[in-house]
């Protein structure tokens, strides 16, 4: 993974009750595509990159056996304090603390694309039982929604700093052959309800930002309030998001 790639990565630890208290959760639907082939029966489940735990969350409430692992010790401890009993572990993608073949499937959390894949893809496939399933989540605007595209070009001009290198939506490149196939990418939509505030404080918490300097972070913020004030939200700030989850899921070859 390129030094960039890293230093944008490494930067949530800073933000972190921030981060657990303004991005978005993921919708059932797409926590059901990326389990979808696990099986009946008991599953246990990988939350890789668990961050502060917002996939965690949702995977623990529907009773599966779930161990998160977190390399930012800033975001583990919000994870631990704010999911109480969770199984969560120090690790990275690159270094998983599980034995060979200990758990059906591997979830990762709008976080995929920071992975040094080179290390991560056979270290993932490693602790997979054989036919476990891989899947990648990642939460955005829908930028099939005209709006949602204008904020986006208009949130992107002038930043110095570019956003993640999955652009917000699936990277560039994912894990395969030998160790993964069958792999495909299926889209959910829904809605958030939300306010300007609600929103910049999410943003906030983006690598570009964090990065940015406050002068760039507030230029960019102070366009965003106009726009949404303008074009969606009612007089008292609120709107509701068009919002889409990628997910995209590969099978242990």
């Amino acid at each position: 993974m390129p030094d960039d790639e890293v230093d944008h990565g490494r930067t949530f630890g800073a933000v972190a009750p921030a981060y657990d208290d303004h991005r978005p959760s993921y919708p059932d639907a797409a926590v059901d595509l990326a389990l979808a082939g696990t099986g009946p029966g008991r599953v246990r489940v990988l939350d890789l990159g668990a961050g502060t735990g917002k996939l965690t969350r949702s995977l623990v409430a529907r009773g599966l056996d779930v161990v998160a692992v977190e390399p930012d010790p800033e975001m583990l401890a919000v994870l631990r304090a704010r999911t109480p009993g969770a199984d969560a572990r120090a690790g990275s993608a690159e270094t998983i603390p599980l034995p060979d073949g200990d758990v059906d499937a591997v979830l990762v959390g709008q976080a995929l694309h920071w992975f040094d894949l080179d290390r991560a893809v056979p270290e993932i496939a490693r602790v997979l039982r054989p036919g476990g399933v891989l899947a990648g989540l990642w939460n955005g605007g829908d930028d099939g929604v005209a709006w949602i595209r204008d904020l986006g070009e208009l949130s992107v001009h002038g930043r110095r700093v570019p956003d993640n290198p999955a652009g917000g939506g699936s990277p560039t490149r994912l894990p395969g052959a030998p160790w993964f196939t069958d792999a495909h990418q299926e889209r959910v939509t829904w809605s958030r309800a939300t306010g300007v505030e609600e929103h910049v404080a999410d943003i906030a918490t983006h690598s570009w930002a964090l990065l940015s300097t406050p002068d760039e972070r507030d230029a960019v913020f102070a366009a965003v309030r106009g726009f949404l004030r303008e074009r969606v939200a009612d007089a008292d700030g609120r709107f509701t998001m068009p919002m889409r989850t990628i997910v995209w899921r590969a099978r242990r070859a």
